[in-house]
């Protein structure tokens, strides 16, 4: 295995362990960065680790969330674990939708919706949805403060960008994980299924999911994390064993690709999510909107010039 292969396979998860948790879409980034950095593997192994790398960025929410996830915390008493084995029993119910529509268009969604053009025009479209989302909730925030008098709290008497996004999310329904009913649990597991289109993002579909059905940013991107456990455990054990009924297996070298990504995976994702989280509890969304509708018309040139 030469070393150039296990560089590539440690920016492959440096680049999922960025996007797993961003909603700029990690399959559509990975998928565009194959144009550019090919490993040297079977188109099978490329399928298995495109998928499988996310257990890298997975196993860091557990560890980050590990206290919140864990019923059996000696901490927690009586309530306290029946209030997780509940928010467990919404993660599970949430992720039925993706894996019922899933599962059986897994192969047909690989066919016909993994080529660039597909991946742009979703990195645009739910750009655009985030831009439209985050616009409606800063001017509903600009009108209750303008309209509030001396009723609007004092610090957010100034309608600067980071305590607009603190009063929009002051006046969400949902303040908390603990909050989320299980009608918007189920909602945002419908809102799931979008990301079935690669270049959509897991992440940014539930994150939309959320605040439209009135959660605050926090509460949207950490149900985002918690869905993403069964999910992509789910997907990754799928596609394991799709791989090895066609009758394959993985040379050592492809092995140690796998465990690289997912290694630096791992520890990019760590850092992805704190920063995520301690970004949205000050801003919006606006900026991921901007960033995905950049790349997607970036996308769009350079293929088409390509095809020209």
């Amino acid at each position: 295995m030469e070393v150039i292969e296990l560089l590539k396979a440690a920016l492959f998860g440096l680049v999922e362990g960025v996007t797993e948790w961003l909603p700029i879409s990690s399959t559509g980034h990975l998928l565009l960065l194959d144009q550019f950095v090919t490993l040297d593997v079977s188109p099978e192994f490329w399928d298995l680790f495109l998928v499988v790398v996310q257990l890298g960025a997975i196993l860091a929410v557990c560890v980050l969330f590990f206290s919140q996830l864990n019923p059996f915390a000696p901490s927690k008493g009586r309530e306290g674990r029946r209030a997780t084995w509940t928010l467990w029993g919404k993660i599970v119910v949430a992720c039925i939708p993706a894996a019922v529509i899933g599962i059986p268009l897994d192969d047909w969604m690989e066919e016909h919706l993994s080529g660039p053009f597909t991946i742009a025009a979703a990195l645009i479209v739910y750009g655009v949805v985030f831009i439209v989302i985050e616009g409606v909730r800063e001017r509903r925030a600009r009108r209750l403060v303008s309209g509030s008098g001396t009723g609007a709290p004092r610090h957010l008497a100034i309608p600067a960008e980071e305590n607009l996004a603190a009063l929009a999310d002051a006046k969400a329904p949902c303040q908390s994980v603990e909050e989320l009913g299980w009608g918007r649990a189920i909602g945002i597991g419908c809102f799931q299924v979008l990301s079935l289109v690669p270049g959509t993002s897991r992440s940014g579909s539930t994150i939309i999911g959320g605040l439209l059905l009135g959660c605050t940013r926090t509460v949207a991107a950490e149900f985002t994390f918690y869905l993403a456990i069964p999910v992509m455990f789910g997907a990754s054990l799928l596609r394991t064993v799709k791989f090895f009924l066609e009758g394959m297996s993985p040379t050592s070298g492809e092995l140690a690709i796998l465990v690289v990504g997912c290694a630096v995976a791992f520890v990019v994702s760590i850092l992805a999510v704190r920063f995520l989280m301690a970004f949205v509890r000050r801003h919006d969304f606006k900026p991921f909107g901007w960033y995905r509708i950049a790349l997607g018309v970036i996308v769009i040139i350079y293929f088409a010039t390509l095809a020209a």
